[in-house]
C-alpha cells in the first residue's frame, strides 16, 4: 500500500431531510492508498452520505459535521461545510472524483466516450488542446478498455455495461482527483467484469488514490477493502479492519448481512430467517417431467456492418416439473437472449423449443397466446417494466382481466390473494411503482406473473439491483412459492452465488454455448470445466 496521508476527516456528519434523519453521527477518515467500504441495505443512509460529501445531498436536505475536510496532493485544506456552489463544482470532478452504480444513465448519450472524458480533462486541468486526444486514450488504457483509440468515437449504448462503467470511472479520474468516492459501482456486472473494476480500485488505491466504496455486497467488501463501516438507519453500528470485522462481526446486524449471502452453502437454508427450520426447503421435482424442452438454438444477429454475430450456438436443454435450472454467465454469454426465444419473443434460426408436447417455437402468435398463461416471466427492472400511471392494483390485474368469465368480484379477491401471497398489504393497491421500494416492485411484479398461476417462471435477473437483505427476502419469497405452487424456473442470473443457492441444476453459458450443467443437489457440487469451475467456485 502506498504511504498514507489523509485525504478525508469527517467527524459527526448529520443529514436530515423534512420527513426522516437519514445519516446521524457518521465520522470517517480515508487516507491516500487506502479503501474504506460503506456498507448497509437500501435506506442504510450510505448512498445520502456520499452525495453529502460530494455537496450533492439535495436541496431539501441539511447538512452538518462537527468537521469536513478535504486534503489535496499539495497539502492544502479545504472544509467542505464553507464552499460555495461555484467551489464545489472545482472540488467536483477536480479533488473528488464521483462513480455512480448506472453509468448509462451517468453519461452523456449525446456525447462520445472520448468526448465525454476530455470535456472533464479540460475543465479541471491545463493541458494543451494537441496533447489532449492522446490523454484521453491514455485514461481509457489506464481503466483496462481495450482497443481505445477506437472506444474513443464510440457512445454509451454502443458499450457493454464493463465498459460503460470503466468510461465513467476513466471520465471521475480526468480531472487529477486524489480522492474517488464509488456509490454502487458493481451491483448489475457480472462477476467477471466486476473483478476487473475492483482490481482496477485497488490498482488506483496502490497508485496513492484514496477510494471510498458505498456498496450492500459484503462479498465485494471481502475482496478489495481495508477498512469497513457498517451502517443501519443512519448511524455505523460496527466498523474495523475488513478482515477481522468480517471474521468475527460482533454487531447482529452484520452477522445477519453476513447470513443472508447466497452460494452453495446456503442451498438448503431460509436466507432472511436463518434460524427457521430447514424442513420441506427443497421443493420435489418430477425427473420424468419435462416441462420445456430446448433442442440445439442457434442465433445469430447482423451487426451495423454487416458481420454475423453468433447469440446462441447449439443449445440444448430441460426443465422438469418443480425444478429451478439455473443459466450463469458473463455478460454477452446469451443468457437473456436465450430467456427471450423461450418466451417466443424472437425467433432462432435453427432449433425448437417444446412446451411440453407442443411445439412452442413453431406456433403463430395467434395460437401461442392461449397457452401463454402456463409460461410468465420476472424482469430485473419492474419499473421500467411497468406502466408508471398504473397503480398496482392495475398492474396485478392486468392479466386477470384477460381471463375469461372473470366477474369483478373474483378479480378483486384473486388481487387481494396475490397481495397476501406475496407479502404485501393491501394498502400498497392505490400506490403507483415509482412510491414502491425496490424490493416491494419486484414483489408485485411476482404477484402479477402468478396471477395467470403459470406452470412455469422465466426469472432474468430479479434480483441484481436489490441489496442483500431484500435479495434474501425475494430469493426466500420465491421458493416458498415454488413449493406452495409445484413452480418450475428458469433462474437467469450473473450472480453464481444467487444461481447456486436456488438451483437444482445449473447450466454455464458461454460465449454462446452451454459449457457444463452442474448438478448443485450434490453434497459436494463441483464443475468438471476450468471456465465452470472458475465461475461457481472461485469466489470471484
Amino acid at each position: 500500500m502506498a504511504q498514507l496521508t489523509r485525504l478525508l476527516d469527517i467527524e459527526q456528519l448529520e443529514v436530515t431531510f423534512p420527513d426522516h434523519p437519514a445519516v446521524q453521527g457518521l465520522s470517517l477518515r480515508l487516507h491516500s492508498g487506502e479503501i474504506v467500504a460503506l456498507v448497509g441495505e437500501s435506506g442504510s443512509g450510505k448512498s445520502v452520505s456520499a452525495r453529502a460529501l460530494v455537496g450533492l445531498a439535495g436541496d431539501n436536505a441539511r447538512v452538518q459535521a462537527s468537521k469536513a475536510r478535504l486534503y489535496n496532493a499539495k497539502g492544502e485544506t479545504r472544509d467542505l461545510r464553507k464552499l460555495s456552489a461555484k467551489a464545489w463544482q472545482q472540488v467536483r470532478g477536480g479533488e473528488i472524483g464521483f462513480v455512480l452504480q448506472d453509468a448509462l444513465t451517468s453519461l452523456d448519450p449525446l456525447k462520445t466516450i472520448g468526448a465525454e472524458v476530455a470535456e472533464a480533462l479540460c475543465r479541471h486541468q491545463k493541458i494543451p488542446r494537441r496533447e489532449v486526444a492522446a490523454r484521453v486514450q491514455q485514461l481509457l488504457e489506464d481503466v483496462g478498455i481495450p482497443d481505445a483509440r477506437q472506444r474513443m468515437d464510440q457512445y454509451a449504448h454502443e458499450l457493454s455495461g464493463g465498459l460503460r462503467q470503466r468510461a465513467l470511472i476513466a471520465s471521475a479520474l480526468a480531472g487529477g482527483p486524489t480522492l474517488l468516492i464509488a456509490d454502487e459501482p458493481t451491483t448489475a456486472l457480472d462477476v467477471t467484469v466486476q473483478q476487473r473494476i475492483l482490481s482496477l480500485f485497488r490498482q488506483l488505491a496502490d497508485r496513492g488514490h484514496g477510494v471510498l466504496l458505498i456498496t450492500h455486497d459484503l462479498a465485494v467488501v471481502a475482496k478489495i477493502a481495508d477498512r469497513v463501516l457498517v451502517m443501519r438507519h443512519g448511524r455505523v453500528v460496527e466498523q474495523g479492519e475488513t478482515a477481522a470485522l468480517l471474521a468475527a462481526p460482533q454487531h447482529p446486524y452484520t452477522r445477519q448481512l453476513l447470513a443472508a449471502i447466497p452460494g452453495v452453502h446456503t442451498r438448503n437454508q431460509w436466507l432472511a430467517d436463518p434460524g427457521t427450520s430447514q424442513l420441506n426447503i427443497t421443493p420435489p421435482v418430477d425427473r420424468q417431467k419435462r416441462l420445456l424442452s430446448v433442442q440445439q438454438l442457434h442465433l445469430a444477429f447482423r451487426r451495423p456492418d454487416g458481420s454475423r454475430h453468433q447469440v446462441l450456438d447449439d443449445i440444448s436443454l430441460q426443465l422438469r416439473h418443480g425444478e429451478t435450472l439455473g443459466l450463469v454467465g458473463e455478460s454477452g454469454s446469451g443468457k437473456t437472449s436465450l430467456g427471450k426465444v423461450i418466451l417466443g419473443l424472437i425467433k432462432a434460426q435453427q432449433g425448437e423449443v417444446w412446451l411440453e408436447n407442443q411445439r412452442w417455437s413453431q406456433m403463430n402468435e395467434a395460437d401461442r397466446r392461449p397457452l401463454r398463461q402456463r409460461i410468465q416471466t420476472i424482469s430485473q427492472d419492474p419499473l421500467g417494466a411497468f406502466n408508471p400511471l398504473y397503480t398496482v392494483m392495475q398492474i396485478v390485474q392486468q392479466p386477470l382481466r384477460l381471463q375469461a368469465n372473470a366477474s369483478a368480484e373474483k378479480i378483486t379477491a384473486r388481487t387481494e390473494a396475490l397481495m397476501q401471497q406475496v407479502g404485501l398489504p393491501l394498502a400498497l393497491l392505490s400506490r403507483r411503482p415509482a412510491a414502491l421500494s425496490g424490493g416491494q416492485r419486484q414483489r408485485v411484479a411476482i404477484a402479477q406473473a402468478l396471477a395467470s398461476d403459470p406452470e412455469i417462471l422465466i426469472c432474468d435477473e430479479p434480483v441484481s439491483a436489490l441489496d442483500v437483505l431484500t435479495q434474501a427476502q425475494i430469493l426466500d419469497l420465491l421458493r416458498r412459492l415454488q413449493i406452495q405452487l409445484g413452480l418450475s424456473m428458469l433462474f437467469i442470473s450473473h450472480d453464481p452465488g444467487v444461481v447456486l443457492h436456488m438451483s437444482h441444476r445449473v447450466a454455464v453459458l458461454s460465449a454462446g454455448k452451454i459449457v457444463e450443467v452442474v448438478d448443485t443437489t450434490h453434497p459436494r457440487p463441483t464443475a468438471e470445466n476450468n471456465y465452470s469451475r472458475q465461475l461457481l467456485f472461485s469466489g470471484g
